[in-house]
């Protein structure tokens, strides 16, 4: 049995962080993923993340490695902490337990490639949820964390907010409802969709303002908040 008060004794474990970094583009819900630039998986796709540095907290190292590894600034995304993942041999290279984190962001620009990532993208998610293993699937156990991160999100958007932070500032209901489209993967009735979202209390803010951005008659524009509970909520099926 090993001493609990001798520092040496103690297992040898080291601690990563993971990122899914999720956005709508061209209607699609995308993730964002780097390619690996050094062994293991040297070539292969990956999401974004390191290992945590002696004097770093988790959330601190989460948006170190999204501006290592991308580019991107801790203001561009909404992050949450996702789940942990500790399989014993979920990295060839020891014992890893990651910390995964889920990160939202709307009009995310093109990632930068650095660090260790030759190449940074975004990309549907639909390919990697359609092809879990082989070739063309994500390096480590990333898999397993796409899938995680990709159900939080459609789970939260139907009784939290959440869908707005893949919105504009300021946005119109069918904006809104293109999000849920691309997240959920699904057509959704677009009065049906007004009908929930505007009855729901609390939850969109008018401005007053309209916009034919989208072409056709001006539409309203509204806000909102990610964090506010939608009462009904809004049911996938």
């Amino acid at each position: 049995m090993t001493n609990p008060a001798d520092p040496a004794a103690l297992p040898q474990c080291a601690v990563a962080v993971d990122l899914v970094v999720l956005t709508v583009r061209e209607g699609q819900l995308c993730v964002l993923t780097v390619r690996r630039g050094i062994p293991p998986f040297r070539g292969r796709f990956a999401l974004p993340g390191g290992f945590v540095l002696p004097d770093e907290g988790l959330e601190a190292a989460a948006y170190r490695e999204l501006a290592e590894e991308a580019g991107l600034a801790r203001e561009a995304v909404t992050l949450e902490q996702l789940r942990t993942f500790g399989e014993p041999k979920r990295d060839p290279r020891g014992r890893v337990v990651s910390v995964t984190y889920l990160a939202l962001g709307a009009g995310l620009p093109d990632p930068l490639g650095g660090s260790d990532a030759s190449s940074a993208q975004f990309e549907p998610v639909s390919g990697y949820l359609a092809h879990p293993a082989g070739p063309t699937a994500l390096a480590f156990d990333h898999p397993m964390i796409l899938a995680a991160g990709v159900e939080r999100a459609r789970a939260k958007l139907e009784y939290t907010g959440y869908g707005v932070a893949f919105c504009p500032p300021e946005f119109t209901v069918g904006e809104l409802r293109g999000v849920y489209e691309s997240v959920w993967d699904l057509a959704i009735d677009p009065a049906n969709f007004h009908r929930k979202v505007t009855n729901a209390a609390g939850f969109l803010v008018p401005t007053g303002e309209r916009t034919s951005r989208g072409g056709g008659r001006p539409a309203a524009l509204y806000r909102a908040d990610p964090a506010a509970v939608l009462h009904p909520p809004i049911l996938r099926g």
